[in-house]
């Protein structure tokens, strides 16, 4: 699997956004986006590969409820993008960075909330359970990776945001609306593991 996903990150691809759907959205020039990273973390789990995702915390500020990759905002004291990404996962779900293997960085993504993410992707060695950090984090949970690799399994949807129809990606898997930035990512990593 390692193999597999290194090949994907050779095949390029430019940097994606929550505005790639919406062509009329205008930005302003001068925008200032804060930096962030999170870990995509392949797990090679019970029947196969999976992912690794988190549901935030429904009393959260800022996307309560939503899934998503461990992450967040890159701090002062991080030394680098995978450094912030690895400090998240250990914080949010218990993962030890000395269980990760680094395989290296998808394109940037833009999110329509102002942050450019800095999507790292990884292999998680061994047995692990995730421990969530009740402050942040409601559940960890994994999704089979051949359901998330299948752009069958994708579609676009559309809602309502500050007063603007906004198109994202959805990918469910069961019980779980994956939508927006991660669905985003990890499309365009199944279209990379396509190339």
């Amino acid at each position: 699997m390692p193999d597999a996903l290194r090949r994907a990150l050779q095949s390029g691809g430019a940097a994606s956004s929550d505005h790639d759907l919406n062509p009329g959205t205008v930005l302003p020039p001068d925008r200032r986006l804060r930096a962030a990273a999170v870990l995509v973390p392949v797990w090679q789990g019970e029947g196969g590969a999976r992912v690794i995702l988190t549901k935030r915390a429904s009393h959260l500020a800022h996307h309560p409820g939503q899934i998503a990759f461990p992450g967040g905002k890159i701090d002062p004291g991080d030394a680098s993008p995978e450094a912030a990404a690895l400090r998240e996962a250990q914080e949010e779900i218990g993962l030890p960075p000395a269980q990760v293997d680094l395989i290296g960085r998808l394109p940037l993504h833009e999110t329509v909330t102002g942050y450019t993410v800095v999507p790292v992707l990884a292999e998680v060695r061994g047995p692990f359970l995730p421990i969530p950090q009740e402050a942040e984090v409601e559940e960890a949970f994994t999704v089979p990776f051949a359901h998330l690799l299948d752009l069958a399994h994708y579609r676009v949807e559309q809602r309502l945001w500050r007063g603007v129809w906004r198109r994202y990606y959805v990918v469910p898997y069961g019980p779980y609306y994956i939508w927006g930035a991660t669905a985003r990512i990890l499309y365009g990593l199944a279209e990379r593991m396509r190339a």
